[in-house]
């Protein structure tokens, strides 16, 4: 297992993780099995967002005698209601779902305590502007929880939270297919198998520049929605008509600034081995560039988005980790030396740029890279 460090706290992340959701449907023994097989192959990071009693009480029993070898990242603001979980701004239920929490998994703190669904202005309002942060942040304070984080579906508002600084780490749904969708659209549509026959792709500059901020900030990001529900998987569902494997779809999201792990909802331990295969990858096995070949209604905004599908570059530069470092540089008021030296630490940089455009040549996005190398030797 490969680990990563989660923004600016001091949590090693497995850059997988086990999300909650089809634990939901599972028994005590199916949940232990995911568990015990996950962390056999050192995945740490347990993603608890259900309310349900029983369910917790499986992952509690299932963690029983080894807490301090889990990463738990329980949400703050979740209760049931006809059966599920649903999101409540109600202070005394989620003081009460809270407790419960700690309660049913046998533990008293929580490593990552997470704001519940936070996508709206309103959402945003009933959380940040209310006696729900106070709570939150007395957590915190007391040691319940070792670091504050949210989970959201919307950039905007997400960008929002993260400029608080009350935040340590961010739980936001990644994927090629969000990133280029417009930001306005909300998170049922994203996942509405409805899909148009002729559509006009452009990267998400909201997107781009809450990743680049979390980056800057040291807020960690844990990823959701990284295979896209699934749809991303077959060519029949996902909006680019061509599949990408689990792999690429890992190192999608983990190519973003930021992102530190990705949270995968496992049903069975098959899917978790095909999860694993990422680890031993090859870099066209990662690759994900596919997806942009052939792509008519691709809008060439000159965004980078990381995919190397510029390469090969004759000079060996690693184009894509200059184009990140660049954006996250001219993001910051004061250059950081955090970004400087991760520039440094590049085998080969703009510096080694012979200007001779083939990569421009291959990028679907319309990116002007012999420009921004000229800007990143100025720069750095």
């Amino acid at each position: 297992m490969q680990y990563a460090q989660l923004g600016k706290t001091n949590l090693k992340v497995s850059i997988m993780g086990i999300g909650g959701v089809p634990l939901n449907e599972m028994d005590f023994e199916a949940t232990k099995e995911i568990i015990d097989f996950g962390s056999e192959f050192g995945i740490n990071l347990i993603d608890i967002f259900m309310a349900s009693s029983e369910v917790r009480s499986n992952i509690g029993k299932s963690i029983m005698g080894k807490r301090e070898k889990f990463i738990i990242q329980g949400h703050i603001g979740t209760i049931i209601e006809a059966d599920k979980t649903v999101r409540t701004r109600n202070l005394q239920e989620t003081q009460e779902s809270f407790e419960n929490l700690l309660k049913e998994l046998q533990t008293d703190y929580i490593d990552i305590g997470m704001l519940f669904f936070v996508d709206s202005p309103e959402d945003f309002h009933d959380v940040f502007e209310t006696e729900i942060i106070e709570y939150a942040q007395q957590l915190k304070a007391t040691g319940k929880i070792k670091a504050l984080g949210m989970g959201s579906h919307n950039p905007k508002t997400a960008l929002k939270a993260v400029k608080t600084g009350l935040l340590d780490v961010l739980m936001f749904s990644i994927n090629p297919g969000y990133d280029l969708e417009k930001h306005d659209v909300d998170i049922y549509t994203l996942l509405s198998p409805e899909k148009d026959e002729k559509k006009e792709w452009s990267i998400d500059p909201e997107r781009q520049k809450l990743y680049i901020t979390c980056e800057e900030m040291g807020v960690g990001i844990n990823v959701m929605k990284t295979l896209g529900a699934g749809t991303l998987l077959s060519a029949e569902s996902s909006p680019f008509a061509k599949a990408l494997s689990p792999t690429q779809c890992i190192n999608y999201a983990l190519n973003r600034p930021g992102v530190a792990s990705v949270i995968l909802g496992f049903k069975n331990t098959e899917e978790i081995k095909e999860a694993l295969k990422y680890l031993n990858a090859t870099e066209e096995e990662k690759s994900y560039s596919h997806i942009f070949t052939g792509q008519d209604g691709i809008i060439a905004n000159g965004r980078c988005m990381y995919c190397n599908h510029c390469q090969p570059c004759p000079s060996m530069i690693d184009i894509a980790a200059v184009m990140k470092l660049l954006d996250m540089a001219k993001l910051q008021k004061v250059l950081s030396p955090t970004v400087v030296d991760h520039y440094g630490a590049l085998a080969k940089n703009a510096d080694d740029c012979v200007l001779c455009g083939d990569c421009e040549k291959n990028c679907p996005f319309g990116v002007s890279v012999c420009e921004k190398m000229t800007e990143a030797q100025a720069i750095f």
